[in-house]
């Protein structure tokens, strides 16, 4: 990568950008750490099998990315930034406008018009109402997170800014396993926690999901970075998968039983 490269992808129009989305279990306070990581195999493209809130990707600001996620909600929302979203829906902090606009949610996805710009609103809207950022569905694939009751919420009328640099992105929802994986690439991977609640779409993702994963992560060829909480069978995993694994503190407490003990990260390295 040239130095007028790296000026770009670190420029500071970008590198300002927070994530549109409140997203609970972020990784931006990880994005310092995976920076030097970026830096030294000055790869081409950052992919992403679990997108998410967008907090590496933002943090990281590649000129080239693909970014994934099997929630087709999210995606629909980020495909609508990219078009031109303005936020034209009753957007209100109140318990019985937040209702009001779960029900109309929900009633576009019964009705299949999930990947609609009034839907994107109405994700964006929900997510930042919502319960502590949760992004949750019941078995039908019906959003059921609870009101919020944050004291104050300043909602964005339109997302501008972040156009120039998602129409260079790619937006894709699906499995990861079906992603195409090429040579300059860099992934980080960063799955639903394995924890008891994993409902973060309609399928979930058990621990199936979890070997599967790292055995997929373990076949490839470019450097790979995957996170997750530092259980001891997700260590003995990715161990087992030839990664270099390591753990660290992470932002948040282990809340069981009024447990205030920091909760364990873990990072698995791998290609570098």
């Amino acid at each position: 990568m040239t130095s007028s490269e790296i000026a770009t992808v670190f420029s500071p129009e970008f590198c300002s950008l927070a994530p549109p989305l409140k997203w609970a279990g972020g990784k931006r306070w990880l994005v310092g750490s995976l920076k030097p990581y970026w830096h030294e195999t000055q790869t081409q493209r950052l992919v992403e099998p679990f997108c998410g809130g967008l907090a590496i990707a933002l943090g990281l600001s590649p000129k080239q990315a693909l970014l994934n996620d099997i929630n087709p909600h999210l995606i629909n929302f980020y495909h609508w930034i990219q078009r031109g979203l303005t936020l034209e829906i009753v957007a209100q902090n109140h318990q019985d406008c937040y209702y009001q606009n779960r029900a109309k949610f929900n009633d576009l996805i019964k009705t299949k018009q999930a990947q609609t710009p009034e839907a994107a609103q109405l994700f964006y809207y929900l997510n930042r109402t919502g319960f502590n950022g949760l992004c949750r569905f019941n078995r039908r694939g019906l959003f059921n997170v609870p009101f919020g009751r944050y004291k104050t919420i300043n909602y964005k009328r339109d997302f501008f800014e972040y156009q120039p640099l998602f129409r260079r992105w790619t937006f894709t929802q699906g499995d990861f396993a079906a992603l195409a994986i090429e040579q300059g690439d860099f992934i980080y991977a960063d799955p639903p926690y394995d924890v008891e609640f994993r409902q973060y779409s309609s399928g979930g993702f058990d621990w199936s999901e979890q070997e599967r994963l790292a055995s997929w992560l373990g076949e490839q060829s470019v450097p790979v970075i995957a996170s997750n909480q530092a259980t001891e069978r997700v260590l003995a995993l990715y161990e087992h998968h030839g990664f270099e694994v390591t753990t660290r503190p992470a932002p948040r407490r282990i809340s069981c039983n009024g447990d205030r003990t920091p909760a364990q990260e873990m990072l698995a390295f791998k290609g570098f």
